[in-house]
């Protein structure tokens, strides 16, 4: 089951990516790899009963997907846990200086408790964008290495939210792993990144990555936007959470049982007949004539990751 879902109905392209707002450049000989995947829709699925349960032994029989309301033939379903690559992307602006010890604790904790084949990365951000792991690192499992990443600069200026999730997105493109996700924690909104959000949005949508978010906001601060946040787990699959500073623990270790009860779904989409981008996506699970509670993306790009990459 590790091998690629996608590697029959991939095409791959070289495309060099320099982040502008980043500090961490990447190698001048690395290149990105970016698989179009549009040829195949992938979908991480979380189905829980209705007392909240994770629901295990499903098989492709139990599921139905809806591409744009047109039901569609599930081509691929796995049910394994599945090596998972995660990007940890926290905010380190000055405002995250009293919650920085509750966040990188949450993060290596999440990291004993993964998958021993996971692969992970660290984005930092404020002001800028800066990649934890050494220049030549583009993934570990070590987790003195991760502490380091996560103790990387200091908390200090302003929120480029945007960009960093931008960035991780792209980073998650050197993954080999076919399943993807990120944990994006901040506690603010977006001030200063060149990205805009219609952008972003088109990345998620386009990416296979599933995002979680964790907003720890002041109820001072002036520069609060939880709906973002939402908006980022709600189209990709993941969840978002607003705990305080006490739950970070507890909410870190609801999304590493969520990344580790997902199945995976995958379907050819039809031909379009418009030129709309954006298709809607939705997924029914149901066992002995129960409905199940499914949470997925809800909306995927037909556009190549490549092709929206180039643009930027």
């Amino acid at each position: 089951m590790r091998k690629s879902l996608l590697s029959s109905l991939s095409a791959s392209l070289v495309f060099c990516f320099a982040a502008t707002a980043c500090k961490a450049q990447e190698s001048a000989t690395s290149a990105y790899t970016i698989s179009d995947n549009v040829s195949l829709v992938v979908l991480d699925v979380s189905v829980r009963d209705r007392a909240g349960r994770y629901v295990s032994g499903l098989t492709k029989k139990n599921f139905q997907v809806f591409d744009d309301h047109s039901p569609q033939q599930i081509s691929q379903f796995a049910s394994v846990d599945t090596p998972v690559t995660i990007g940890l992307v926290v905010d380190n602006s000055g405002s995250m200086l009293r919650k920085r010890p509750e966040v990188i604790t949450a993060g290596l904790a999440f990291a004993r408790q993964s998958n021993s084949q996971d692969e992970f990365f660290v984005v930092n951000f404020n002001n800028s964008v800066v990649r934890g792991l050494p220049e030549r690192t583009l993934f570990t499992d070590n987790l003195q290495a991760l502490r380091g990443a996560l103790f990387l600069g200091e908390p200090r200026g302003q929120t480029a939210l945007y960009d960093a999730v931008a960035y991780s997105l792209k980073h998650l493109e050197f993954s080999r792993q076919e399943r993807r996700a990120l944990i994006v924690v901040s506690d603010g909104g977006d001030n200063v990144s060149q990205t805009r959000l219609p952008e972003l949005m088109h990345l998620i949508e386009a990416s296979r990555a599933t995002v979680y978010t964790v907003g720890l906001f002041d109820p001072e601060a002036n520069d609060l936007n939880p709906g973002v946040l939402r908006r980022f787990a709600s189209v990709s699959g993941g969840e978002y959470f607003q705990p305080t500073l006490d739950e970070v623990l507890p909410v870190f270790n609801k999304i590493s049982r969520d990344i580790r009860n997902r199945y995976t779904l995958a379907f050819v989409p039809a031909e379009m007949s418009d030129k709309r981008m954006v298709r809607t996506v939705k997924v029914i699970a149901q066992e002995n004539g129960r409905r199940l509670y499914v949470r997925t993306r809800t909306s995927y790009s037909i556009a190549p990751f490549s092709q929206l990459l180039a643009k930027q």
